[in-house]
């Protein structure tokens, strides 16, 4: 490996053991069009989503498309997470924080929470901690920085990315403390006071400490940077499956699924990066096994396609 890329490592290692963080590589489960938080039940949903995770179906991303200047849209493929053995899929973590000595309560079961808006198209109503990243390089180095800060965007990026894409998003971190899910599945949560990393305060109508959840994807837009691909007038050639050009739209679900009081046992423990003594870990040929068949059948391959 480079230099630069062990100096990387090195960096982020330095920052998961101040940080109190667990990192998980997840592959891809299946890219279906189905979303049991916001329309459970519906088949299809409303729009196509990645979904990663157990085979019990807990979390969901949206796949990003590429407009091609004929006019078809072909999937945009996803590269797997530097230092991790997993398919392509994206990075989990769960932050616990530098306070060694605060109180972070696991999710309760049937937790559920939504961070983002689909129907959003202003770069000033994007929630802190969900970003676009463009690499510039598969090594990503140099290294950026944490996520979110320096030249990270909340929208698509419009020039060439020689890396490809680092998306971040980032779940509130205080919780009311009663009720699992409200109904736009936000109002139950909410950002501390600061710097949940640094011991920010939760607000009083949220009391409750929970971890920090932070999905992290690598979308390789490399293969689409031939500017000759891109539309003629200039105008963004990305989507999300749901239509939106601008990346604002980004956000995240999240479906509480661990089994028993594994996660509780792991922030007591004070767990960091993807080893510790409370868990059993799968190995990552076992997770790159655990696959799920689309319930709704539609092509998500690399074809081209003349929707979305």
């Amino acid at each position: 490996m480079l230099v630069k890329a062990l100096v990387t490592a090195a960096a982020a290692a330095s920052m998961v053991a101040a940080q109190e963080l667990m990192r998980f590589g997840c592959s891809q489960l299946t890219v279906d069009r189905v979303d049991p938080l916001v329309e459970p039940g519906n088949k299809p949903s409303a729009h196509m989503h990645q979904i990663i995770g157990g085979n019990s179906f807990n979390a969901s991303m949206q796949p990003v498309y590429f407009k091609a200047r004929n006019g078809t849209y072909k999937r945009v493929p996803q590269a797997t997470n530097l230092g991790l053995g997993t398919k392509a899929g994206m990075t989990i973590y769960y932050i616990r924080g530098y306070q060694q000595s605060a109180k972070v309560t696991a999710f309760p079961k049937g937790f559920r929470m939504l961070v983002g808006d689909s129907t959003n198209r202003q770069a000033n109503k994007v929630p802190k901690g969900l970003c676009f990243r463009c690499e510039a390089n598969m090594q990503q180095s140099p290294f950026g920085g944490a996520p979110c800060t320096g030249s990270d965007i909340p929208g698509f990026p419009k020039q060439a990315c020689g890396g490809g894409w680092r998306v971040t998003v980032t779940f509130p971190s205080c919780w009311d403390g009663v009720n699992t899910d409200s109904p736009d599945h936000k109002s139950h949560i909410a950002y501390p006071q600061g710097s949940f990393e640094m011991g920010g305060a939760c607000p009083s109508t949220h009391p409750v400490k929970i971890p920090q959840v932070m999905y992290e994807i690598i979308f390789d837009t490399r293969q689409f940077n031939n500017k000759a691909e891109w539309p003629a007038d200039g105008s963004q050639p990305f989507y999300w499956s749901f239509g939106d050009n601008t990346g604002y739209g980004i956000h995240g679900d999240y479906l509480f699924g661990w089994k028993d009081n594994a996660l509780q046992k792991a922030m007591d423990g004070h767990c960091a990066n993807d080893r510790c003594a409370p868990l059993k870990r799968q190995s990552e040929a076992q997770a790159n096994a655990c696959l799920k068949a689309q319930s709704f059948k539609e092509s998500v391959g690399d074809d081209q396609c003349e929707r979305l």
